[in-house]
């Protein structure tokens, strides 16, 4: 494999950048998201990057894609910051630099804490990841300046996650739909975020309700028909939604659709 360094309440309506918003809720649509360099010095060389939302550059929480060309490859290094991240598309390892290989597919979920040596590489043809920092800058360091931060590194294969139903979870209602959380912390604003995964069978005409003062979801797999300002968006892998208080999204699964949710308050789905 070829080694590379990873371096480093509106009111109406109004479409900036690809961003289509309203009232409290915005909408990203994979074929609007702004796409750039991970680390811009390297160009092409480097793996394709795009915030979602937040700023990786800057000390604000952010969410982003990550693409990797096959064959991808970093020599062992660090990061100043823990990261989450979940596989959209393709086979990912991120594990510890003498680790036999282990591709995760999408859907897979892994946690990087700040400070410990790893590598990460890239096995599918086309392999895009959903990575996500609760505050930045995004940077990447050599190893020679590793430490621990007491947090261990997290790898769940998708086969792995375990799901519970409406008989065990609030959050999927009545419906069809699975849940998983993934973690669950308490943030310096004293807000309690958790970051889930929300499996909803193809067909599923739903409406997710919200009332969380933050509230995030980006699509995993699949594809979603998203009613939004009185038009449809279609929502395949890389899209993102999001709204502030109490919202309802409304939307039907065209295939068996995944979705990633952050969030500091309660959501739940209804038919």
């Amino acid at each position: 494999m070829k080694h590379s360094l990873i371096f480093s309440s509106l009111l109406g309506s109004l479409v900036v950048t690809g961003v289509a918003r309203a009232d409290n809720a915005t909408v990203t649509t994979a074929d609007d998201v702004d796409w750039g360099y991970l680390n811009p010095a390297r160009g092409d060389k480097s793996p394709g990057a795009a915030d979602l939302w937040g700023d990786r550059t800057k000390d604000v929480a952010t969410g982003m894609l990550v693409k990797f060309k096959k064959g991808f490859s970093s020599p062992p290094h660090i990061h100043n910051i823990t990261y989450r991240a979940i596989v959209i598309e393709g086979q990912l390892h991120n594990d510890d630099p003498k680790a036999k290989e282990m591709w995760m597919p999408a859907g897979s979920y892994w946690q990087q804490p700040a400070g410990e040596s790893h590598v990460t590489a890239a096995e599918g043809q086309q392999n895009m990841a959903y990575l996500e920092i609760n505050h930045g800058p995004y940077l990447v360091k050599p190893t020679d300046k590793a430490f621990d931060n007491g947090e261990r590194p997290i790898n769940i294969d998708v086969t792995n996650m375990a799901w519970q139903t409406s008989q065990t979870s609030k959050v999927v209602g009545d419906t069809d739909a699975r849940y998983s959380v993934l973690w669950a912390e308490q943030h310096a604003d004293n807000q309690r975020y958790t970051g889930a995964m929300l499996n909803i069978p193809a067909g599923s005409k739903l409406t997710l309700n919200t009332q969380a003062p933050e509230f995030r979801a980006v699509v995993i797999g699949g594809a979603l028909d998203y009613a939004f300002n009185n038009e449809d968006k279609d929502l395949t892998p890389g899209s993102y939604f999001s709204s502030r208080d109490t919202h309802q999204h409304v939307f039907t699964a065209t295939q068996d659709t995944q979705l990633y949710i952050r969030s500091n308050g309660q959501y739940q789905l209804t038919q």
